[in-house]
């Protein structure tokens, strides 16, 4: 590796650093510094800026940013219904963080003691009352990849719905459905099981509106009984039971 890519590795620009750390995408961090609210060691930061994440102080709104330098962590979580998937709730929920500590603290303390250092947060969302894969980590890259729209990354659903839906709302559900902030993009629909009281649909979108599968089905005609999230790109629940957890990244040996 040439001395030039190694000072980028180990300089990256300003944007960048704010986006690995998970504190807003490249574009978003751009415009900030372009705004005057970023500084740099006490300094007004510029476009463009190189940076050192171990040594520099980097504040936005004069709040302190804390810059990933720490190895990156990749968790799966199979989240349970009730607890929301944030890192905060000002209502006083269960978040899905939270969660995560409590479970890891029961089975795992050097793991836990790992997590006690690191600023982990959901990627992505499912809500309150929905189940399945939360991808939990402190790596802003991996985070741009699964929730900026640019991506299109893939996410599926298996939906248990009310009745037999019928061959037109599956169509439709295909085809893209009218919400009230317009048409959703055409989705991948597979029959897993049918029934007069309850059938189970899968549902693959490349979107994350708020709530979407949910109102998609509701939309057609087959409100949702329950909703689990079983894939998000690359990643799957697979043989994750519910209310556990996996260590992905990095390799468990020692830790999980």
């Amino acid at each position: 590796m040439s001395s030039d890519v190694k000072s980028a590795t180990k300089s990256p620009k300003l944007h960048a650093a704010l986006a690995q750390a998970g504190f807003a995408s490249r574009r978003k961090a751009e415009a900030l510094i372009a705004e005057g609210k970023v500084t740099v060691n006490g300094e007004k930061a510029h476009i463009g800026q190189r940076i050192n994440p171990e040594t520099d102080q980097v504040k936005v709104d004069g709040k302190l940013v804390p810059l990933q330098t720490a190895q990156p962590y990749v968790i799966l979580l199979n989240k349970p219904v009730g607890v929301i998937s944030t890192t905060q709730d000002e209502l006083g929920r269960q978040t899905v963080v939270e969660y995560l500590h409590q479970e890891v603290a029961k089975n795992n303390t050097e793991l836990a003691r790992i997590l006690e250092t690191l600023r982990l947060y959901p990627v992505g969302r499912l809500d309150l009352e929905s189940a399945g894969l939360m991808i939990m980590t402190n790596d802003g890259t991996l985070t741009q990849k699964y929730t900026h729209p640019s991506f299109e990354s893939l996410k599926t659903y298996e939906v248990v719905i009310e009745g037999r839906p019928s061959y037109r709302a599956l169509n439709h559900l295909e085809r893209g459905v009218r919400l009230k902030e317009g048409y959703t993009a055409p989705a991948e629909v597979n029959v897993v099981q049918t029934g007069d009281q309850e059938s189970t649909i899968e549902i693959t979108i490349h979107e994350g509106r708020h709530q979407q599968v949910r109102r998609m089905c509701e939309r057609v005609g087959y409100p949702v009984i329950h909703l689990t999230r079983t894939k998000m790109g690359e990643y799957s629940l697979d043989d994750l039971d519910e209310q556990s957890y996996k260590l992905v990244q990095p390799a468990a040996d020692g830790v999980a």
